[in-house]
């Protein structure tokens, strides 16, 4: 800034000076010329004149008196001669004065022709100079000439500072032009180009901004400073371009703007440019194919900036070399497209052949296709049966909503629509406001993001199975004839892909049925836990039949139920331990079901069940199910049921044949398991009981017995609490031992007294009675009775006598504190053995210690 002072200044001295000689130097030469020669003349004829004259007046007395001579004619005389003198005086002053003029002359006219030609050439080199209009207002050449040499001595060092500068911009863009044409495409090229520029003229912001059909249009690259807002993505529907400003761009013009407050922008788009801190801005456009494809545009938002003639230069030819980069890479992307579409095409049926899931298919088909074609999403919709549909597969490029799983209700969608997709018909949409379509069809597109479309119909099993759709969200779309056959032709290899998926999977079905059911009861048999084997038959059956879930269904008392296994596709709700009660699940379905009946619905809206039916059905996203009855111990244990989501479903007859006898197979397996429990349990409580029985027989002294009894008894049955109770006279009683489970309140060494205990219960248990109650609230127990086990937390107990020298030394009580408990019967004689053998221990330990007590005295 204080440069830019100074230099105003000097030039107001400048041209003070200039304003205050107004003659020419033509004039004050010869002024000077006339000057030097006349004057010297002049004054030495003007003093000869003068001493002659006294001369005279001093000589004539005299003359007179020596001459005689009358005074008159001497005088006359002397007068001539001063007169003579006088004139060959002006005569000489004549003739000097023209000698100088004439030498003046000759030597100004030459500086003269060379002002006017550095005058000349100053004109052309600054026409719009500062000093132009002072130099004209001079009429002194040589002031002319000297400024005119001291602007050309400037000019050579400014011309040499914009030939350095030249050099270096020449450089730059031939940097920048190699590395966007070293980007092979679009999306490469736009983003080198606004970051490579940004950096080298240290602006603050460059983006591109790319045109639609309607001259509005979206930044669709940017680079930005640190701490600036970003205006990526940004659609703008009114750039508010003057008339004719769009003919302008297409013709190459640029527009360089310092001060966007001082320039003739509409008060719409200077908002638009605050709004983004925006002070200076270059455009210039970006031709693609000759047609006006974007603005390169450059934001300086920290200050103000006065753009030079070589940035604007260089901005256009790198505005040019992008749209040359954006013709080779559309090139290359053509000729990529089409020498990959051999190789889609393996690539599809290799992905398609390596699998036998449908879901696995179309999304590698979907992923393929949106990167072979560049678009910014592919989907698969498939129909339901009222032409409604659903999403079933998607590929999207970040930032644009994603709609896998969406259900579209097009009311748009006809009868009509659907006979020409099954014929084959495919729809390329560039704009989809310029293509005719309804109100309700856009609003469908729009919510989707879409602004130009592709869509081809998938046949499968020569029925219309769905569509194959790319969407381009960013910008219309010119669909090119090659990229329209080669996704018609892709969407015909899914259809068949699908047909030989079907086909391999049915072989396959068949080929594997008898092996499934040889795993199953492999798997069975490999485990003695029910919820094991329930597990392992929802998974194995989901993945053989491609369900989205398969779950069993036992029945409670009341005939509601319980879902105690499940396998679900991650995308659907999982419903595993839901208690459902079914009001539609009367008595009449149950003895269907106990005769073995299959139920296969295709579609839950097409066979006539209840709303309510139907409502319990959609709150699990059902649209087809499978159902089995579960046979077990010849009672209905439950049902095996698989359940269609996406879409209803057809169900093959195989299916349901392997279906029934997966659901027997799981049936005889229960019972097969449930046996071999009994089995291992009778063993082990065998061993339980010999192992329980040595322990004890090893402890001498009552306390340990009793102590070693409670803690193996309750870890062998799992039992929440075992204690010994010991009677007193009267049949009051002690808890003398006790093992519980923690959190469950402690009762060692209580006194109870219980009014309830009568005399018929003492003879009872002295003959042996074992009492296991399941239930304390069902049993017809006193409340008395009630209230003294619920102080205890006890919801089902066990009780067996302990009989010592053949008397009713005490009880061995087992509480289920957690929940009421089926008491097995195995476990009760379990119970009563060990009970019985505590009493003999007792005996064998009193007679040892009676022994040992003789043998001391």
């Amino acid at each position: 800034m204080n440069q830019s002072f100074s230099e105003n200044q000097a030039r107001r001295n400048r041209q003070k000076n200039l304003w205050q000689q107004k003659w020419s130097l033509k004039t004050k030469a010869i002024i000077w010329a006339l000057g030097i020669s006349v004057l010297p003349v002049v004054a030495i004829g003007t003093a000869t004149y003068y001493y002659g004259t006294d001369l005279i007046t001093k000589k004539i007395p005299q003359v007179r008196q020596e001459s005689g001579k009358s005074s008159t004619e001497t005088e006359l005389a002397l007068q001539r001669q001063l007169s003579l003198l006088l004139t060959g005086m002006g005569v000489t002053a004549v003739l000097a004065g023209a000698i100088a003029t004439f030498v003046v002359n000759r030597t100004i006219t030459r500086i003269k022709n060379a002002a006017e030609t550095t005058n000349t050439i100053k004109n052309r080199l600054r026409p719009d100079s500062d000093f132009t209009q002072v130099y004209i207002a001079s009429k002194d050449e040589l002031v002319m000439l000297e400024r005119n040499i001291s602007l050309f001595t400037e000019l050579l060092s400014v011309l040499q500072q914009d030939k350095e500068g030249e050099t270096d911009y020449s450089q730059l863009s031939n940097k920048i032009t190699r590395w966007v044409r070293e980007s092979f495409n679009e999306e490469d090229v736009l983003k080198t180009t606004s970051e490579e520029i940004r950096r080298a003229l240290s602006l603050d912001r460059v983006t591109i901004f790319s045109f639609d059909s309607n001259s509005n249009g979206t930044f669709i690259a940017e680079s930005v400073a640190p701490g600036l807002p970003k205006i990526l993505g940004l659609t703008v529907s009114d750039p508010g371009f003057e008339a004719g400003y769009i003919e302008k761009y297409q013709n190459g013009c640029n527009r360089a703007i310092d001060n966007i407050h001082q320039s003739n922008l509409t008060d719409g788009d200077i908002e638009l440019l605050e709004q983004f801190a925006v002070k200076s801005s270059l455009i210039t456009p970006i031709l693609k194919d000759k047609q006006l494809f974007g603005l390169l545009i450059a934001h300086q938002c920290s200050r103000l900036r006065f753009w030079q003639q070589s940035e604007i230069d260089l901005f256009a030819q790198i505005a040019m070399q992008m749209g040359f980069a954006l013709d080779y890479a559309t090139v290359l992307e053509q000729v990529d497209t089409k020498a990959n579409k051999a190789q889609l095409f393996i690539e599809i049926t290799r992905s398609i052949r390596q699998s036998l899931n449908e879901e696995d298919v179309l999304k590698t088909t979907v992923e393929e296709v949106r990167k072979v074609l560049g678009t910014d999403r592919v989907l698969v919709y498939t129909f339901n049966a009222n032409w409604s549909g659903i999403i079933i597969a998607e590929s999207v490029v970040p930032g644009y909503p994603k709609v896998l799983r969406s259900e579209i209700e097009d009311p748009c969608f006809t009868k009509g629509y659907v006979e020409k997709y099954q014929s084959g018909r495919v729809q390329a949409t560039n704009n989809i406001y310029q293509a005719g379509l309804t109100d309700c069809h856009i609003n469908l597109l729009e919510s989707f993001a879409v602004k130009a479309n592709l869509v081809a119909p998938i046949i499968k099993d020569q029925q219309l199975f769905g569509l194959l759709i790319a969407h381009q969200c960013s910008r219309p779309r010119d669909w090119q004839q090659p990229e329209i056959d080669l996704f018609v032709q892709i969407a015909m290899q899914v259809g068949f892909a699908l047909d030989h998926a079907r086909l391999l999977q049915r072989i396959e079905a068949e080929g594997v049925q008898s092996q499934l059911l040889a795993d199953i009861i492999r798997s069975i048999r490999q485990s003695l836990n029910e919820e094991d084997v329930l597990k392992t038959t929802v998974e194995e059956v989901r993945k053989l039949l491609s369900a989205d879930r398969v779950l069993v269904y036992t029945f409670n008392a009341n005939w509601s139920g319980t879902v105690i296994a499940e396998s679900v596709v991650l995308t659907y709700p999982k419903i595993l331990r839901a208690e459902i009660q079914d009001p539609c699940l009367g008595q009449g379905y149950l003895q269907d079901y106990q005769s073995g009946r299959v139920l296969a619905i295709n579609n839950i809206y097409e066979i006539g069940l209840d709303n309510s039916e139907i409502s319990l059905l959609e709150s699990f996203a059902v649209k087809a199910n499978l159902v089995a009855p579960i046979i077990k111990d010849q009672q209905l244990f439950g049902l095996l049921i698989a359940h269609q989501c996406s879409r209803p479903r057809d169900w093959q007859q195989s299916e349901i044949d392997l279906f029934a006898q997966i659901a027997i197979q799981v049936g005889f397996a229960l019972d097969h398991a449930r046996l071999l429990q009994r089995i291992n349990a009778e063993s082990m409580r065998s061993q339980l009981f010999i192992e329980i029985t040595r322990s004890i027989r090893q402890s001498l002294k009552e306390e340990d017995i009793l102590k070693t009894t409670v803690e193996e008894v309750r870890k062998a049955l799992s039992i929440d609490r075992v204690l010994i109770y010991s009677f007193y006279a009267n049949w009051f009683g002690i808890i003398i031992a006790e093992s519980v489970v923690p959190g469950y309140p402690k009762v060692l060494r209580s006194k109870i007294h219980d009014p309830c205990f009568t005399q018929s219960y003492v003879e009872k248990y002295q003959s042996g009675q074992v009492v296991a109650i399941k239930n304390i609230y069902q049993a017809g127990l006193a409340d008395c009775h009630i209230s003294l086990l619920e102080s205890f937390a006890v919801k089902a107990n066990l009780v067996a006598p302990i009989i010592k020298d053949e008397q009713l030394f005490g009880l061995l009580i087992g509480h289920q504190c957690s929940a009421p408990r089926d008491w097995q019967q195995p476990e009760i004689d379990l119970f009563a053995q060990i009970a019985m053998q505590v009493g003999f221990t007792l005996d064998h330990a009193r007679l040892l210690q009676a022994y040992q007590t003789a043998e001391t005295n």
